[in-house]
């Protein structure tokens, strides 16, 4: 190995190559999201929803499809007795329905027999009284058999969720009630929980020929950076995406701190796609049932205020903000989840009926087809330095959140790549070490909107 240099900037003779395609040409060359979770549909249905664009009932799945989403993400509880839903017999159903729509679908293991969100990680009663030993065997028994389940079927999911806003100690709590505070993770045991679904997938897929892409999930950006470098640090490792609720009714961020953390996580652990996996807004502040509206002003911005194209526009922004901050996608949470004559443990009807893509008759809202709107895809921008014997190189600028990234040696050069949006002005600077870069000159980049492949000096 080359010794290292004493510790300098890089002189402002630095090379940017840059080989951009057009923003139709970039987005063939990655995959993005567009989402919706649809686990109440099936539900609802026996209550008697229906779905529309001009009033005559459709197939939702087919509805969706139409609309250009091009994933679905369905929950699945342990052993929830005290639903018939979002059992494997339903989930086992909606991805028939998915998979007939031509939709691609992701699982969400909750590893619970009820809710398991940011507030509380609920073990399921048949593991409450194991050991950790035994529950790390029977969390990867449970998701091995599930998806081997589904594989005869010809249903393996092509995400899998290990775990639902997990921002608390997975199967961490027993009982739970509303204001509980939550307990300090025990990351050892966390590790292993984790550890063990992803191998279970990793397993179930290299049995199947087809093995599911592994999303980690966390509620509110502000938390996801910190549980992240915890889980690092614990030896949480193998998964794909790293996935983000963002609630502005239960964030303290608002959406450019949400691209900035997309952004800061994207150059932080490289290889991982970051999707906004749940986010919703009202597009009404009226309701037509008994049931509390859980969205209500506080969950609106000004910008968008309670109005359906308002609810659209988001959702077109939202996706925007994460493809500007490198990003791969969005999720809408329940947007089919309507009011019926059923009962809910919370009341008859829907507590999100005022969020939904369907207005009180079940006919289509404008923000039903977001995943057609206008959007500017990025394109792959490549930051080289000449590698002349360097120990390593780091980059960093506005476009790196402020981080010192490392640099690949890539054939004589030290490499850094980027997908970035199109005309946008970058200041860019490069050093030996991070703490170097405070001393580096800093060399503005303009990326082009048209295709182009040249060689630029930032002298």
């Amino acid at each position: 190995m080359t010794a290292a240099r004493p510790l300098r900037a890089l002189p402002a003779a630095l090379l940017l190559m840059l080989g951009v395609m057009p923003a139709a040409e970039a987005r063939e060359a990655r995959t993005y999201y567009f989402g919706s979770d649809l686990s109440y549909v099936n539900e609802m249905e026996d209550c008697g929803a229906t779905y529309s664009r001009d009033g005559k009932p459709e197939d939702v799945y087919a509805l969706f499809k139409s609309s250009g989403a091009n994933l679905v993400r369905l929950r699945l509880w342990n052993d929830p007795k005290w639903t018939a839903y979002s059992n494997l017999a339903d989930v086992t159903n909606a991805m028939k329905r998915a998979r007939a729509a031509g939709l691609p679908v992701l699982l969400d293991f909750h590893y619970s027999d009820d809710w398991a969100d940011g507030d509380k990680q609920l073990v399921p009663a048949a593991w409450a009284h194991l050991s950790t030993d035994q529950q790390v065997e029977a969390l990867y028994k449970f998701t091995y058999d599930t998806l081997m389940t589904l594989n005869a079927q010809g249903l393996m999911p092509d995400q899998v969720q290990v775990g639902n806003e997990t921002n608390g100690e997975m199967m961490g709590s027993v009982t739970w009630k509303q204001g509980d505070p939550v307990k300090p993770i025990n990351w050892e045991r966390n590790a292993r929980l984790f550890n063990a679904g992803i191998r279970a997938v990793k397993d179930a897929g290299a049995k199947a020929g087809k093995t599911p892409r592994i999303m980690i999930h966390i509620a509110q950006p502000e938390n996801v950076e910190d549980w992240f470098l915890k889980a690092t640090r614990a030896g949480i490792a193998g998964y794909d995406l790293i996935g983000i609720s963002y609630y502005k009714k239960w964030s303290k961020m608002d959406m450019a701190g949400l691209g900035a953390v997309i952004n800061r996580l994207r150059h932080t652990y490289p290889g991982k796609d970051i999707v906004v996996v749940e986010t919703a807004y009202p597009y009404t502040d009226k309701h037509m049932d008994e049931n509390v509206n859980l969205m209500g002003e506080d969950s609106t911005f000004p910008a968008y205020g309670f109005s359906p194209e308002g609810q659209a526009r988001y959702l077109h922004d939202l996706m925007q903000l994460t493809l500007d901050n490198g990003g791969a996608g969005v999720v809408y949470w329940e947007p089919a989840w309507v009011s019926t004559q059923c009962k809910t443990r919370w009341g008859s009807g829907s507590n999100w009926e005022n969020a939904t893509f369907f207005d009180f008759t079940g006919k289509a809202l404008p923000a039903l087809d977001w995943p057609k709107a206008q959007y500017v895809y990025p394109v792959e921008m490549t930051f080289r330095v000449k590698d002349e014997g360097q120990s390593a190189l780091f980059v960093s600028g506005d476009f790196t959140g402020g981080l010192a990234v490392p640099m690949t040696r890539e054939k004589g050069w030290f490499v850094y790549r980027s997908w970035q949006r199109p005309g946008t002005s970058l200041l860019a600077g490069a050093a030996e070490t991070p703490e170097a870069l405070k001393d580096a000159p800093a060399s503005e980049i303009t990326v082009p909107t048209k295709a182009a492949v040249a060689t630029l000096s930032t002298k």
